[in-house]
């Protein structure tokens, strides 16, 4: 299968653009610098430097491209601005999945997130709404990807990834990342809001297999849902970082995801839960 990689440099991208090559895809690969450009050719791939909001650029390179599928990885996270993010989301999605549909492409994978539910009672489904009423600042991030789940549908054959937080190589979470640095400002709460991890290796596997999944939405999260109280303190001794005192309170959003629809798909990650994943060799 010809594949066009969006955000092929980024955390999941970089990790999965070898596992496409070694499938046997043919890819080409976007970045957004030239250096970026240089290190996916040196990996194998066909390689195109790309501003996912120049709109022409983008129709241009779909076109060029000509692939069977596109698969949607892009983020802004390197300054940890949630306006950033919801832009690349909103923008950089409209103008791929116009690009791809003026181009013919029939399938489509995207990145999205699984903290983006209602709140309610345990780890949420699939089928639960996305929480598009929430207050600022919560709101840039969920309307963002309400924005992005929406574009991509219009895609016959389209899958959307609900992806736990990352960890992992290239994440936040990593050593020297910025969970690091706010464990040691004291700016990481251990309360009792829920989350769900996926290390970016597991991502990219899905993101892999979702090439040949059933059009829908799948959380793709590790088996491990839980509360910040649990998991800082590992992260923290993950990192060599100081840990905090375990707090209460944690919002009603902070209640984690299922992943069983992602491994009735045959999905198995090899990091089911973050208490070994945070200190596993990469």
């Amino acid at each position: 299968m010809r594949i066009f990689l969006a955000g092929a440099t980024g955390a999941v991208g970089r990790v999965l653009l070898p596992l496409l090559l070694d499938a046997g895809h043919r890819v080409v690969a976007a970045s957004r610098t030239a250096a970026g450009v240089e290190r996916l050719r040196a990996q194998g791939a066909d390689a195109v430097r790309l501003d996912v909001f120049d709109r022409a650029a983008v129709g241009d390179a779909l076109r060029a491209a000509a692939p069977d599928a596109v698969v949607h990885q892009l983020t802004a996270l390197a300054d940890a601005d949630p306006a950033d993010n919801a832009r690349v989301r909103r923008e950089g999605t409209r103008n791929l999945v116009d690009a791809a549909r003026a181009a013919g492409v029939g399938r489509m994978v995207a990145q999205s997130i699984s903290w983006a539910y209602r709140p309610g009672d345990g780890p949420a489904g699939e089928d639960e709404p996305l929480d598009t009423g929430a207050p600022e600042p919560r709101a840039t991030t969920v309307q963002g990807v309400a924005a992005l789940e929406d574009a991509v549908a219009e895609i016959p054959e389209h899958v959307v990834l609900r992806y736990g937080t990352f960890y992992g190589p290239g994440t936040w979470y990593a050593p020297g990342g910025l969970m690091a640095d706010r464990l040691r400002a004291g700016l990481l709460p251990a309360d009792d809001g829920v989350s769900s991890f996926v290390h970016v290796q597991d991502a990219a596997r899905a993101a892999l297999l979702a090439l040949d999944w059933p059009r829908g939405v799948v959380n793709v999260v590790d088996d491990d849902p839980a509360p910040a109280r649990e998991w800082v303190p590992a992260l923290a001794a993950a990192l060599g970082a100081p840990a905090p005192e375990p707090t209460t309170g944690g919002a009603g959003w902070q209640r984690g995801a299922r992943n069983t629809a992602a491994r009735t798909l045959g999905w198995q990650p090899q990091h089911p839960t973050w208490r070994t994943g945070f200190t596993a060799t990469p």
